[in-house]
Protein backbone atom coordinates (compact mmCIF):
# COMPACT_ATOMS: atom_id res chain seq x y z
CA UNK A 1 0.00 0.00 0.00
CA UNK A 2 0.98 3.28 -0.77
CA UNK A 3 -1.28 6.46 -0.44
CA UNK A 4 -0.93 10.66 -0.10
CA UNK A 5 -3.39 12.09 1.73
CA UNK A 6 -3.83 16.18 3.62
CA UNK A 7 -3.20 15.41 7.40
CA UNK A 8 -6.36 17.14 7.94
CA UNK A 9 -8.12 14.78 6.23
CA UNK A 10 -6.12 11.82 8.25
CA UNK A 11 -6.02 13.61 11.42
CA UNK A 12 -9.86 14.12 11.36
CA UNK A 13 -10.83 10.20 10.39
CA UNK A 14 -8.81 8.78 12.94
CA UNK A 15 -10.21 11.13 15.74
CA UNK A 16 -13.75 9.54 14.37
CA UNK A 17 -12.63 5.88 14.24
CA UNK A 18 -10.54 6.00 17.28
CA UNK A 19 -13.62 5.64 19.77
CA UNK A 20 -14.43 2.10 18.10
CA UNK A 21 -11.46 1.04 19.40
CA UNK A 22 -11.37 -1.93 22.14
CA UNK A 23 -9.76 -0.27 25.02
CA UNK A 24 -9.27 -3.02 27.74
CA UNK A 25 -9.17 -6.55 25.41
CA UNK A 26 -6.87 -9.67 25.36
CA UNK A 27 -6.90 -9.43 21.16
CA UNK A 28 -4.89 -6.57 20.67
CA UNK A 29 -5.99 -6.61 16.48
CA UNK A 30 -9.47 -4.92 18.19
CA UNK A 31 -6.96 -1.73 19.49
CA UNK A 32 -6.51 -0.94 15.28
CA UNK A 33 -7.13 0.86 12.79
CA UNK A 34 -7.48 -0.61 8.99
CA UNK A 35 -6.21 1.11 6.64
CA UNK A 36 -8.26 0.46 3.32
CA UNK A 37 -6.65 2.21 0.11
CA UNK A 38 -8.38 1.62 -3.63
CA UNK A 39 -8.87 4.17 -6.46
CA UNK A 40 -8.96 7.66 -5.03
CA UNK A 41 -10.18 6.85 -1.54
CA UNK A 42 -8.49 5.63 1.91
CA UNK A 43 -11.02 4.17 4.18
CA UNK A 44 -10.24 3.83 7.96
CA UNK A 45 -12.22 1.57 10.58
CA UNK A 46 -11.81 0.18 14.38
CA UNK A 47 -14.28 -2.15 15.84
CA UNK A 48 -14.68 -3.51 18.93
CA UNK A 49 -17.19 -5.65 17.74
CA UNK A 50 -19.87 -3.92 19.33
CA UNK A 51 -19.56 -0.53 17.04
CA UNK A 52 -17.78 -0.29 14.23
CA UNK A 53 -17.26 3.43 12.63
CA UNK A 54 -15.37 3.84 8.66
CA UNK A 55 -14.21 6.87 7.86
CA UNK A 56 -13.65 7.82 4.27
CA UNK A 57 -11.06 10.39 2.70
CA UNK A 58 -9.84 11.52 -0.49
CA UNK A 59 -6.41 9.78 -1.14
CA UNK A 60 -4.07 10.04 -4.06
CA UNK A 61 -3.71 5.83 -4.14
CA UNK A 62 -0.14 4.97 -5.98
CA UNK A 63 -0.47 1.20 -4.12
CA UNK A 64 -4.14 -0.06 -3.25
CA UNK A 65 -3.80 -2.13 -0.43
CA UNK A 66 -4.74 -3.21 3.21
CA UNK A 67 -2.98 -2.31 6.42
CA UNK A 68 -4.07 -2.16 10.35
CA UNK A 69 -1.93 -0.07 12.65
CA UNK A 70 -1.96 0.32 16.29
CA UNK A 71 -5.25 2.63 16.74
CA UNK A 72 -3.85 4.62 19.63
CA UNK A 73 -0.15 5.47 18.82
CA UNK A 74 -1.39 6.43 15.26
CA UNK A 75 -4.01 8.46 16.04
CA UNK A 76 -1.44 10.62 18.59
CA UNK A 77 1.10 10.34 15.99
CA UNK A 78 -0.94 11.78 13.25
CA UNK A 79 -2.84 14.54 15.01
CA UNK A 80 0.22 16.04 15.20
CA UNK A 81 0.56 16.51 11.62
CA UNK A 82 -2.49 18.06 10.76
CA UNK A 83 -0.95 20.96 8.76
CA UNK A 84 1.19 18.20 6.80
CA UNK A 85 0.90 16.49 3.30
CA UNK A 86 1.55 12.89 4.28
CA UNK A 87 3.18 9.75 2.87
CA UNK A 88 1.72 6.64 3.71
CA UNK A 89 3.65 3.36 2.52
CA UNK A 90 4.23 -0.42 3.77
CA UNK A 91 7.25 -2.16 3.96
CA UNK A 92 8.23 -5.64 3.23
CA UNK A 93 9.30 -5.55 6.99
CA UNK A 94 6.15 -5.51 8.18
CA UNK A 95 6.15 -1.32 9.10
CA UNK A 96 4.47 1.52 7.36
CA UNK A 97 6.69 4.22 6.69
CA UNK A 98 5.22 7.36 7.65
CA UNK A 99 6.67 10.58 5.30
CA UNK A 100 6.13 14.42 6.10
CA UNK A 101 7.90 16.95 4.76
CA UNK A 102 11.91 15.96 5.09
CA UNK A 103 11.09 13.67 7.83
CA UNK A 104 9.66 10.18 8.42
CA UNK A 105 8.37 7.38 11.02
CA UNK A 106 8.13 4.01 10.97
CA UNK A 107 4.70 2.17 12.52
CA UNK A 108 4.92 -1.82 13.45
CA UNK A 109 2.27 -3.12 11.70
CA UNK A 110 -0.31 -5.88 12.51
CA UNK A 111 -1.51 -8.71 11.34
CA UNK A 112 -4.31 -7.39 8.67
CA UNK A 113 -5.53 -10.92 7.95
CA UNK A 114 -7.10 -10.98 11.40
CA UNK A 115 -9.16 -7.55 11.62
CA UNK A 116 -12.64 -8.44 11.97
CA UNK A 117 -14.85 -8.52 8.88
CA UNK A 118 -17.00 -5.20 8.70
CA UNK A 119 -20.77 -6.18 8.11
CA UNK A 120 -22.03 -4.84 5.11
CA UNK A 121 -25.71 -3.85 4.34
CA UNK A 122 -26.89 -4.82 0.81
CA UNK A 123 -30.53 -5.07 1.11
CA UNK A 124 -32.03 -4.40 4.86
CA UNK A 125 -35.00 -2.66 6.51
CA UNK A 126 -34.45 0.92 6.96
CA UNK A 127 -36.32 4.49 8.81
CA UNK A 128 -35.61 7.83 7.64
CA UNK A 129 -35.60 10.66 9.72
CA UNK A 130 -34.24 14.09 10.23
CA UNK A 131 -30.38 14.46 11.33
CA UNK A 132 -31.48 16.67 14.54
CA UNK A 133 -34.38 14.61 15.25
CA UNK A 134 -32.09 11.62 16.03
CA UNK A 135 -29.84 13.32 17.54
CA UNK A 136 -32.01 15.20 20.03
CA UNK A 137 -33.91 11.49 20.75
CA UNK A 138 -30.48 10.07 21.36
CA UNK A 139 -29.57 13.20 23.80
CA UNK A 140 -32.55 13.14 25.39
CA UNK A 141 -33.08 9.36 26.81
CA UNK A 142 -29.11 7.95 27.13
CA UNK A 143 -28.75 9.75 30.68
CA UNK A 144 -31.33 7.84 31.40
CA UNK A 145 -29.65 3.56 30.77
CA UNK A 146 -28.60 2.02 33.38
CA UNK A 147 -24.77 1.73 34.29
CA UNK A 148 -24.83 -1.71 36.03
CA UNK A 149 -24.90 -5.25 34.41
CA UNK A 150 -27.51 -6.51 36.16
CA UNK A 151 -30.03 -6.10 33.21
CA UNK A 152 -27.66 -5.63 30.20
CA UNK A 153 -30.55 -4.80 28.09
CA UNK A 154 -31.10 -1.55 30.56
CA UNK A 155 -28.33 -0.17 29.18
CA UNK A 156 -29.24 0.67 25.58
CA UNK A 157 -32.28 2.62 24.12
CA UNK A 158 -35.31 1.17 22.76
CA UNK A 159 -36.30 2.25 19.11
CA UNK A 160 -40.16 2.05 18.05
CA UNK A 161 -40.38 2.40 14.43
CA UNK A 162 -44.54 2.58 13.49
CA UNK A 163 -47.62 4.84 13.03
CA UNK A 164 -44.86 7.31 11.01
CA UNK A 165 -43.37 7.78 14.62
CA UNK A 166 -39.62 7.13 15.97
CA UNK A 167 -40.31 6.56 19.89
CA UNK A 168 -36.95 6.09 22.08
CA UNK A 169 -37.05 5.21 25.62
CA UNK A 170 -34.44 4.79 28.45
CA UNK A 171 -35.15 3.35 31.74
CA UNK A 172 -32.81 2.51 35.00
CA UNK A 173 -35.26 1.85 37.77
CA UNK A 174 -35.03 5.03 39.15
CA UNK A 175 -36.37 7.53 36.01
CA UNK A 176 -37.69 7.34 32.44
CA UNK A 177 -37.00 8.82 29.55
CA UNK A 178 -38.95 9.41 26.22
CA UNK A 179 -38.80 11.05 23.17
CA UNK A 180 -40.98 11.00 20.12
CA UNK A 181 -40.23 12.65 16.50
CA UNK A 182 -42.01 12.48 13.30
CA UNK A 183 -40.68 9.90 10.83
CA UNK A 184 -40.00 11.43 6.52
CA UNK A 185 -40.05 7.20 5.74
CA UNK A 186 -39.58 3.47 7.24
CA UNK A 187 -39.95 0.16 5.42
CA UNK A 188 -41.90 -1.66 8.12
CA UNK A 189 -42.64 -0.89 11.80
CA UNK A 190 -40.36 -2.71 13.98
CA UNK A 191 -38.73 -2.57 17.71
CA UNK A 192 -35.17 -2.83 18.87
CA UNK A 193 -32.24 -1.65 21.36
CA UNK A 194 -29.00 -0.10 21.12
CA UNK A 195 -26.58 0.41 23.45
CA UNK A 196 -26.02 4.01 24.91
CA UNK A 197 -22.57 3.71 24.45
CA UNK A 198 -22.96 3.73 20.31
CA UNK A 199 -25.96 6.01 20.08
CA UNK A 200 -23.63 8.92 22.25
CA UNK A 201 -20.86 8.12 19.23
CA UNK A 202 -23.18 8.92 16.59
CA UNK A 203 -24.85 11.82 18.27
CA UNK A 204 -20.85 13.19 18.67
CA UNK A 205 -20.48 12.72 14.48
CA UNK A 206 -24.22 14.37 13.69
CA UNK A 207 -23.57 17.66 12.52
CA UNK A 208 -23.62 20.15 9.67
CA UNK A 209 -27.17 21.18 8.00
CA UNK A 210 -30.84 19.11 9.24
CA UNK A 211 -30.54 16.74 6.01
CA UNK A 212 -32.81 13.45 5.63
CA UNK A 213 -30.67 10.31 7.79
CA UNK A 214 -31.58 6.86 6.40
CA UNK A 215 -31.04 4.36 8.88
CA UNK A 216 -30.54 0.89 8.03
CA UNK A 217 -31.50 -2.00 10.27
CA UNK A 218 -31.14 -5.65 9.70
CA UNK A 219 -31.54 -8.53 12.57
CA UNK A 220 -29.06 -8.14 14.48
CA UNK A 221 -26.92 -4.84 13.74
CA UNK A 222 -27.99 -1.09 13.15
CA UNK A 223 -26.57 1.57 10.02
CA UNK A 224 -26.59 5.05 10.26
CA UNK A 225 -25.10 6.73 7.35
CA UNK A 226 -23.64 9.90 7.29
CA UNK A 227 -22.16 10.56 4.03
CA UNK A 228 -18.20 9.36 4.06
CA UNK A 229 -18.73 7.80 7.72
CA UNK A 230 -20.27 4.91 8.69
CA UNK A 231 -21.33 3.66 12.36
CA UNK A 232 -22.58 0.22 12.82
CA UNK A 233 -23.85 -1.38 15.70
CA UNK A 234 -25.22 -4.22 17.30
CA UNK A 235 -28.09 -4.77 18.75
CA UNK A 236 -29.10 -5.80 22.55
CA UNK A 237 -30.50 -8.99 23.26
CA UNK A 238 -33.69 -9.19 25.28
CA UNK A 239 -36.96 -8.45 26.52
CA UNK A 240 -37.26 -4.64 27.52
CA UNK A 241 -39.60 -3.27 30.20
CA UNK A 242 -42.42 -2.73 29.51
CA UNK A 243 -42.12 0.94 31.08
CA UNK A 244 -45.57 2.64 29.23
CA UNK A 245 -47.61 1.20 32.68
CA UNK A 246 -45.49 4.29 34.28
CA UNK A 247 -46.78 6.49 32.25
CA UNK A 248 -50.27 6.16 32.56
CA UNK A 249 -50.58 7.48 36.09
CA UNK A 250 -53.74 10.04 36.33
CA UNK A 251 -52.43 13.47 37.82
CA UNK A 252 -53.95 15.53 40.88
CA UNK A 253 -51.51 18.80 41.23
CA UNK A 254 -49.77 20.18 37.94
CA UNK A 255 -47.48 22.92 37.74
CA UNK A 256 -45.86 24.76 34.79
CA UNK A 257 -42.28 26.27 36.15
CA UNK A 258 -40.15 28.42 34.30
CA UNK A 259 -36.86 25.49 33.78
CA UNK A 260 -34.51 27.65 33.97
CA UNK A 261 -35.41 29.37 37.76
CA UNK A 262 -36.31 25.18 38.34
CA UNK A 263 -32.54 24.15 37.23
CA UNK A 264 -31.07 27.03 38.82
CA UNK A 265 -32.50 26.52 42.50
CA UNK A 266 -32.32 22.75 42.34
CA UNK A 267 -28.48 23.39 42.27
CA UNK A 268 -28.05 25.53 44.93
CA UNK A 269 -30.28 23.45 46.97
CA UNK A 270 -28.71 20.20 45.52
CA UNK A 271 -25.22 21.63 47.18
CA UNK A 272 -26.17 20.29 50.78
CA UNK A 273 -28.44 17.23 49.30
CA UNK A 274 -25.41 15.82 48.12
CA UNK A 275 -24.22 15.05 51.53
CA UNK A 276 -27.15 13.07 52.15
CA UNK A 277 -26.78 9.32 51.26
CA UNK A 278 -30.28 9.92 48.99
CA UNK A 279 -29.29 13.19 48.02
CA UNK A 280 -32.72 14.08 48.31
CA UNK A 281 -34.44 17.31 48.09
CA UNK A 282 -38.33 18.26 49.01
CA UNK A 283 -40.99 19.89 47.13
CA UNK A 284 -43.57 21.61 49.02
CA UNK A 285 -46.37 22.76 46.18
CA UNK A 286 -48.88 24.99 47.20
CA UNK A 287 -50.65 28.18 46.09
CA UNK A 288 -48.60 29.56 43.67
CA UNK A 289 -45.17 28.68 44.91
CA UNK A 290 -42.90 25.60 44.83
CA UNK A 291 -40.31 25.89 48.19
CA UNK A 292 -37.64 23.33 47.87
CA UNK A 293 -35.57 22.93 50.87
CA UNK A 294 -32.76 20.41 51.61
CA UNK A 295 -30.49 20.23 54.83
CA UNK A 296 -27.92 17.85 56.10
CA UNK A 297 -25.09 18.49 59.36
CA UNK A 298 -23.82 21.12 57.80
CA UNK A 299 -26.91 23.60 57.45
CA UNK A 300 -29.96 23.88 54.85
CA UNK A 301 -31.29 25.87 51.67
CA UNK A 302 -34.65 26.90 50.87
CA UNK A 303 -35.04 28.13 47.04
CA UNK A 304 -38.77 29.69 46.38
CA UNK A 305 -39.92 30.28 42.65
CA UNK A 306 -43.11 31.39 41.27
CA UNK A 307 -45.47 28.67 39.55
CA UNK A 308 -48.95 28.25 37.59
CA UNK A 309 -50.57 25.81 39.95
CA UNK A 310 -53.79 23.22 38.89
CA UNK A 311 -54.93 21.54 41.51
CA UNK A 312 -53.87 19.79 44.84
CA UNK A 313 -51.44 20.97 47.32
CA UNK A 314 -48.47 18.42 47.78
CA UNK A 315 -45.03 17.55 49.75
CA UNK A 316 -43.25 15.25 47.59
CA UNK A 317 -39.41 14.47 47.47
CA UNK A 318 -36.80 13.28 44.49
CA UNK A 319 -33.25 12.33 44.26
CA UNK A 320 -32.26 15.77 43.38
CA UNK A 321 -29.75 14.70 40.53
CA UNK A 322 -32.58 12.52 38.68
CA UNK A 323 -34.78 15.84 38.23
CA UNK A 324 -31.50 17.82 36.84
CA UNK A 325 -30.13 15.23 34.43
CA UNK A 326 -34.16 16.08 32.76
CA UNK A 327 -34.22 19.60 32.92
CA UNK A 328 -30.16 19.68 31.39
CA UNK A 329 -32.05 17.92 28.51
CA UNK A 330 -34.69 20.27 28.38
CA UNK A 331 -34.34 23.80 25.71
CA UNK A 332 -38.13 25.23 25.97
CA UNK A 333 -38.46 28.05 28.71
CA UNK A 334 -41.03 26.60 30.72
CA UNK A 335 -41.94 23.05 31.70
CA UNK A 336 -45.01 21.23 33.23
CA UNK A 337 -44.42 19.06 36.06
CA UNK A 338 -47.28 16.49 36.70
CA UNK A 339 -48.05 14.63 40.00
CA UNK A 340 -50.64 11.90 41.14
CA UNK A 341 -49.82 11.93 44.80
CA UNK A 342 -46.38 11.77 47.36
CA UNK A 343 -45.66 8.02 46.17
CA UNK A 344 -46.55 7.74 42.83
CA UNK A 345 -43.73 9.01 40.46
CA UNK A 346 -43.59 13.30 38.64
CA UNK A 347 -44.15 13.19 35.27
CA UNK A 348 -42.02 16.82 32.84
CA UNK A 349 -43.43 17.04 29.64
CA UNK A 350 -43.63 20.54 27.74
CA UNK A 351 -46.81 22.12 28.14
CA UNK A 352 -47.11 22.69 24.33
CA UNK A 353 -46.63 19.09 22.82
CA UNK A 354 -45.92 15.35 23.81
CA UNK A 355 -42.02 15.38 21.94
CA UNK A 356 -41.07 14.68 25.71
CA UNK A 357 -41.50 13.00 28.18
CA UNK A 358 -39.64 12.14 31.67
CA UNK A 359 -40.67 10.23 34.33
CA UNK A 360 -38.67 10.64 38.17
CA UNK A 361 -39.59 8.41 40.91
CA UNK A 362 -40.15 10.01 44.23
CA UNK A 363 -38.32 9.00 47.49
CA UNK A 364 -40.23 8.41 50.44
CA UNK A 365 -40.21 10.58 53.14
CA UNK A 366 -39.95 9.69 57.03
CA UNK A 367 -43.37 8.67 58.15
CA UNK A 368 -45.08 7.96 54.89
Amino acid sequence: MRVICEGLDLSDAVLKVIKATAVRTTNPILEGIKLHASEDTLTLSATDLEISIEKTIPADVKIAGDVVVPGKFFADFVKKLSNEQIELSSTEQGTLKIRYTDSEGYLQLLNAEEFPIIKTFDESDYFVVSKFDFRDAIDKTIFAVALDDARPILKGCKFEIAGGEMTVAALDGFRIAQVKHKLINSSKDMEFVIPARCLAEVSKLIDGEDEELKIHVSDNYLLVNLGSTNIMTRKLEGEFINYKNALGTASTTEIIVNKRQLEYGLERASLLARFNTNNLVKFDIRDKLLTMTSSSDIGNVTEKITISLDGKDLVIAFNARYIADCLRNIQEEYIKMSFASSIYPCTITSPENNSYLFVVFPVRLMGE
